[in-house]
């Protein structure tokens, strides 16, 4: 297979931790999971493809059988729990927040609970007990309280911080947010890849949302597992086994 010149630089950088003996490792995060949709079927064929594991985030509010049901027989996807309803309780002017101090962290962690037990249930044998906080906020308190509910991990954006439980975040988010809200350059996308890389040992976590994708989005996920999946040098990992690692 012959890339495009675009993706030099990453290939450089795979090649750069494999001289140094510290291959690359990835992950990869998708957000708002609810139901089955042609988008997701469109991740869960192009991450089959090239064999990258993918966590889906799932809304407990909103999901039900028939997510479980189309996972079945899918070997390298996990669930997670992201929030309870993906609502907003912040004020006007403030980011996006469903797990801030706007509420008291007990009704926050009973929500928490909840959609924990509905998760485990829907996905046993696929279910992490993880949280994905939506917009990747979560106000101290609620963190703090998470071990108590049963969550084992914690995943937002950004470098990991000390936290009560397990950190495994995502680094490089493929989306425009603040722009065209589809995919980004790929340019812009690759340079985070080797800027997250030279920074950091641990795995990097790419972001995505297959809902809102459009065919740059996807071409950007391409380009990416094809410069990356499959290698000697650099390996997608599953969360089950990141997290035994940690």
């Amino acid at each position: 297979m012959t890339l495009p010149a675009i993706a030099q630089p990453l290939l450089n950088e795979i090649a750069r931790r494999a001289d140094s003996g510290k291959p690359l490792r990835l992950w990869l995060r998708d957000d708002d999971a609810i139901e089955p949709t042609a988008a997701l079927d469109r991740l869960l064929t192009l991450t089959a493809t090239h064999d990258v594991p993918v966590l889906l985030a799932a809304i407990p509010a909103f999901t039900g059988q028939a997510l479980a049901d189309r996972l079945a027989g899918e070997s390298r996807v996990s669930v997670a729990v992201h929030g309870w309803a993906h609502k907003s309780y912040a004020a006007a002017g403030e980011k996006n927040q469903e797990l801030g101090d706007h509420r008291s962290a007990q009704e926050v962690l009973r929500e928490l609970g909840e959609g924990f037990a509905i998760l485990s249930g829907l996905h046993a044998g696929r279910f992490v007990p993880m949280l994905v906080p939506p917009w990747n906020r979560i106000a101290p308190s609620v963190t703090a309280g998470l071990p108590g509910i049963g969550f084992r991990a914690l995943s937002v954006f950004g470098p990991e911080k000390p936290a009560p439980l397990t950190m495994l975040n995502t680094h490089v988010d493929i989306i425009d947010w603040r722009g065209t809200r589809g995919g980004r350059q790929v340019e812009a996308v690759i340079a985070d890849l080797v800027r997250v890389s030279q920074a950091q040992e641990g795995p990097i976590g790419l972001l995505t949302h297959h809902l809102v994708h459009d065919q740059a989005a996807w071409d950007v996920m391409a380009l990416v597992f094809e410069a990356t999946a499959g290698t000697a040098d650099c390996g997608w990992f599953g969360v089950d086994d990141l997290l035994t690692e940690i």
